[in-house]
């Protein structure tokens, strides 16, 4: 496994080095990141353990990594990550299914193509 703290640390570093090259693209992400809280509809622990979800659901150790220390500081409890994971996993299958069902299609449509 990732030794998180160093590898958030190493992340930031070579992001500020992204950012001296694309400041633009940098600055868009953090207004992107900024947006959501701005409207203070849902708490800073929800946004985190949604992010944390989506982190997983995206594959994104950078996510992880920050937005894992983000909920740890905004009180979020093991098991509250533990659930908003479990949705992710729940949401992977059902994408997982759903694209079963497509590729049945693409693969019915295909056939019914062939010559006959």
């Amino acid at each position: 496994m990732l030794n998180w703290l160093d590898y958030r640390k190493q992340l930031t570093g070579r992001i500020a080095q992204f950012a001296k090259l694309s400041p633009d693209t940098v600055k868009g992400y953090q207004t992107w990141s900024k947006a959501g809280a701005a409207t203070a509809h849902l708490d800073a622990k929800t946004r985190e353990l949604i992010a944390l979800a989506v982190s997983v659901t995206t594959r994104c150790d950078g996510c992880i990594t920050v937005h894992a220390a983000e909920a740890v500081k905004q009180g979020a409890s093991r098991d509250e990550i533990a659930e908003a994971l479990g949705v992710a996993v729940a949401l992977n299958a059902g994408a997982a299914m759903v694209y079963s069902a497509r590729t049945l299609d693409a693969v019915d449509a295909y056939a019914a193509a062939l010559p006959a």
